[in-house]
């Protein structure tokens, strides 16, 4: 492989590029007209503009970016994450152009983009699963005699989609009936669709994924777990590896369990696997994610290992060369997504320019990114500037360099995620480890940054005084000419 596309733009395809570089390889990037100046455009060896800022008018056009790939006769394209990575017909129509797609096959990107059919495919592996139907249904009476059996609060959710549209938590059942009725007029508002499922709601969980990898000859190893239970709008703002509860028992089972729902649907590449936990340990298989995860580098830290660059050995062809017995875990390694949003406003999405941008620098910080000073954060896509990220011989090394890294991190022209990442690593339920996935509900307002601010400014009064006395002491010196350059 002499030559990759990336598809996509920001922090990922300069991340990839980088690896890509590192292995000898030539880089293409595609980009949009708002996206003409940007970094990942200056560091590829070639780049084409494929559109309009829109992403339906650039970044998702399969057609598109083929035509840019063969007129350039790339070997491979890497998706990256959100966009066209999880599509199976751009998997097919790449693997149909004589190119490599960086990443699973088309198969295995639709069985395991289909919660119906997911599930399916785990059966056969004893996966645990949440106690619910393994159907979808739309009959309010069956779904009621199934909420019955298993328990409330249950959970009810659209077959299609996600977002949390169509999806509803029912405490009682006097309330389910109407709630079911609810859930269905949605989904089929939303996607077409108004079948729903009716699982056991989860009370207290946990996020926690596993790392998986596969190559094209039967291996599978997994590289341990990452926690992200710390989020917002149902979507990670910090990640880290590994969890803090897991047992050497827990962790091997979960693993265990990750192989085998990627040999369900015949995996290849990296993927990710996401289980709930809940408050007595038990877990359930959640979801995968057919692509690399925005969390990967917590991953790649504690294990040394990098996995874009094993995403491009396995397209290739080539069998993996790590065992599992091969891998530990050494230290601790923590992410903050460093989105241009304003926590104190319910984290809406912060536009503007990066009028000072200065990057933190030393020892156990690595910076992903993709913006530089006085560039624009578009509104076409998602807000994040970087990944964060900082690593320990322990858990709470890593969390002090991420409260130092958030300290040194300048960012000016725009709100950022900065001061709520700050907010987490002090919290007494974040650093003792007792937290889930309503951390922000429970624990963050925007009052509490306020408060966060207050010792800062404590200290900023204290200096400006401190300075001011020492100012009106030099100025009561006698004017007298010490300044060499007057008498040169």
């Amino acid at each position: 492989m002499k030559k990759i596309l990336v598809a996509n733009r920001g922090e990922i395809a300069l991340r990839v590029m980088r690896t890509a570089k590192k292995m000898g390889i030539r880089t293409v990037a595609v980009y949009s007209e708002a996206d003409r100046h940007a970094p990942h455009v200056k560091f590829a060896d070639e780049a084409v503009c494929i559109g309009p800022p829109a992403s339906a008018q650039s970044y998702l056009l399969i057609d598109k970016i083929l035509d840019v790939a063969k007129s350039l006769n790339v070997d491979g394209i890497h998706p990256g994450y959100g966009f066209l990575s999880e599509n199976a017909k751009f998997s097919q129509a790449a693997e149909d152009a004589g190119i490599k797609f960086i990443g699973p096959g088309p198969h295995a990107i639709e069985v395991m983009g289909s919660k119906l059919a997911a599930k399916d495919a785990v059966k056969a592996y004893d996966i645990p699963m949440v106690p619910g139907l393994d159907h979808a249904i739309t009959d309010i009476d069956e779904a009621k005699k199934v909420a019955k059996e298993i328990g409330f609060p249950v959970l009810i959710k659209a077959s299609a989609g996600g977002g949390g549209k169509g999806m509803r938590i029912v405490e009682n059942p006097d309330e389910f009936e109407d709630q079911m009725k609810r859930a269905i007029s949605e989904a089929t508002s939303a996607f077409g669709d108004g079948s729903v499922f009716v699982e056991k709601y989860v009370t207290s969980p946990r996020h926690i994924e596993i790392q998986v990898l596969a190559d094209e000859h039967g291996n599978y190893i997994h590289f341990f777990e990452r926690e992200c239970s710390i989020q917002r709008r149902h979507q990670k703002v910090v990640e880290e590896a590994p969890s803090c509860i897991l047992t050497p028992e827990l962790r091997e089972k979960m693993g265990n369990d990750a192989l085998n729902v990627a040999r369900s649907c015949n995996y290849t590449g990296a993927g990710t696997v996401e289980f709930l936990m809940d408050a007595d340990m038990n877990y359930y298989f959640l979801e995968m994610n057919t692509r690399l995860q925005v969390e990967h580098p917590v991953t790649e830290l504690i294990t040394g290992v990098d996995l874009v660059e094993q995403q491009i050995l396995i397209a290739r062809g080539e069998p993996l060369q790590i065992k599992q017995e091969d891998l530990s875990i050494t230290g601790h390694a923590l992410e903050l997504r460093v989105y241009a949003e304003d926590p104190a406003e319910n984290f809406l999405p912060s536009v503007g320019t990066l009028s000072r941008y200065r990057r933190p620098k030393g020892d156990n910080i690595r910076l992903d990114d993709g913006y530089e000073e006085g560039m624009e954060i578009p509104i076409y896509y998602d807000p994040m500037i970087a990944k964060l990220v900082t690593y320990g011989v322990n858990r709470d090394a890593a969390i002090q360099r991420m409260i130092e890294a958030i300290e040194m991190y300048e960012i000016e022209g725009v709100e950022t995620t900065l001061p709520f990442g700050k907010f987490v690593c002090e919290h007494e339920a974040f650093t003792s480890g007792k937290f889930d996935t309503h951390f922000v509900k429970h624990y963050f307002t925007p009052e509490a940054l306020e408060k966060g601010n207050e010792g800062a400014a404590k200290v900023a009064a204290k200096l400006s005084a401190y300075l001011f006395e020492r100012n009106k002491i030099q100025l009561n010196v006698p004017e007298v000419n010490h300044s060499e350059w007057q008498n040169r």
